[in-house]
Order: structure tokens, then C-alpha cells, then sequence
């Protein structure tokens, strides 16, 4: 399902602390923000609307990525009204069967106005626009992923449009691990120093009262 909200925002909103500017930085790029996980290690909770910080996490993450892109996807599978003030599009998984981040990125590779997607997930509030520089500067054919300590991060990732193709047909052969099917498509890995903090996410609930660690994207 997909709904476009184009015509409901502003470019600009002096009211709004998370309003996008009148141009973007990354002018052929689409992002996505990933919210549609089960949110089973918070209790079941949709961990977007999990506060941290006085804010939502989708909020500390919308805050960061709006000046960068005129076409902020997010993948969410409830909650839709609070959502689509954020976004320019929401995309949801064609079923309610929670199978995972991979079904949200080619939900939004299908609705992307540009060459190319940023995919993040919803949860990783300290991100911030220099990171996501070095993410964008590595655009091209070939997928793009940070890479920690020797462990890929999927789900922050930039991946050309004309890929959709590739990755649904691996889908298709019952691939559900976004590790899985980019590392198929020859990925260029960027490396982050052993002590990145702006990566790290949230999966349990106690993490909202300690410091961040980085953790492996395992989906």
C-alpha cells in the first residue's frame, strides 16, 4: 500500500522544528526510513513512537534526513496517520505478516522518484548528516553499506534504484535477509572506525537508559 502525501506538506513550515528546507542536499536520492518491524523486543511496542530524549525516535531521525531529499519514504505497517506528517510517501508490506525489513525496502525502491534509495532504519537517533555524506558520496551501481568491525549493516545502505529488478527475483527465491540479497549485488563496503557510535540502534528497551553500543544488522 502506498500513499502519497505530496501535496499535503509545505516546503517550507516555520512552525514545524523538523521542516525540510526549500532545496535538498542529495538532489537525485530518495531516503527511507524503516518503522514497520513487529517491534517484538519492546514489548510489541512500534518502536518509531518510542521516545528517546524527549522525542520519538522517528523524530530524531526525520530531523536529521528531511533537508537531504524531496522524496522521504517511510515503511510502516500501523500508526499511519502519525507517520504521514513526517514523510513525503508511506509505503506499507503488502500483508500484516511482519516478514521483515527486506519486503519495506523494495516497497520503497518501487515508489522512488530518484536514481537512488538511502535505506535507515527508524532507530538510530544519533545518526547524523556527515555519516550519511559518506553513505551518499558512495552511490552508483553497486550497493553501498557501512561496514563495523568486520560486520555489514544493511540497513544502512544506499542502493540504485535499477536494482528492484535484482532484488525481487531474489525474493521471489525466498530470500528475506537484506545481508543476504546485497551482498549478491557485489556491495562497496564502507568501513566505520571500531568505536562509531552514530550506528548504533535501539532493541530493547533498557538501551534507552545506557550508552550506545554498536550492534550487527542482522535481519
Amino acid at each position: 500500500m502506498t500513499r502519497n502525501l505530496r501535496q499535503d506538506i509545505p516546503q517550507i513550515t516555520l512552525k514545524n522544528e523538523f521542516c525540510m528546507p526549500n532545496y535538498p542536499l542529495f538532489s537525485n536520492c530518495s531516503i527511507a526510513l524503516l518503522a514497520g518491524g513487529r517491534g517484538q523486543r519492546m514489548g510489541g511496542q512500534d518502536k518509531g513512537w518510542v521516545t528517546w530524549q524527549g522525542h520519538a525516535l522517528i523524530e530524531h531521525m526525520q530531523r536529521v534526513v528531511r533537508p537531504l531529499t524531496d522524496d522521504l519514504i517511510i515503511s510502516c505497517n500501523r500508526n499511519h496517520e502519525r507517520y504521514q506528517h513526517l514523510a513525503d510517501q508511506l509505503v506499507s508490506d503488502p500483508n500484516q505478516d511482519f516478514t521483515g525489513p527486506l519486503i519495506g525496502i523494495l516497497s520503497a525502491l518501487k515508489v522512488a522518484r530518484h536514481e537512488y534509495l538511502m535505506v535507515l532504519p527508524c532507530d538510530a537517533p544519533r545518526i547524523d548528516q556527515a555519516l550519511l555524506q559518506q553513505l551518499y558520496q558512495q552511490a552508483g551501481e553497486r550497493p553501498a553499506l557501512f561496514k563495523h568491525q568486520g560486520h555489514w549493516q544493511p540497513l544502512f545502505s544506499i542502493i540504485a534504484t535499477a536494482q528492484l529488478s535484482a532484488l525481487e527475483q531474489l525474493w521471489q527465491a525466498g530470500e528475506r535477509s537484506p545481508k543476504h540479497a546485497l551482498l549478491q549485488l557485489n556491495p562497496v563496503a564502507i568501513h566505520c572506525a571500531a568505536d562509531e557510535q552514530r550506528l548504533a540502534n535501539f532493541n530493547d528497551p533498557s538501551v534507552l537508559q545506557q550508552p550506545l553500543l554498536i550492534e550487527d544488522s542482522l535481519c
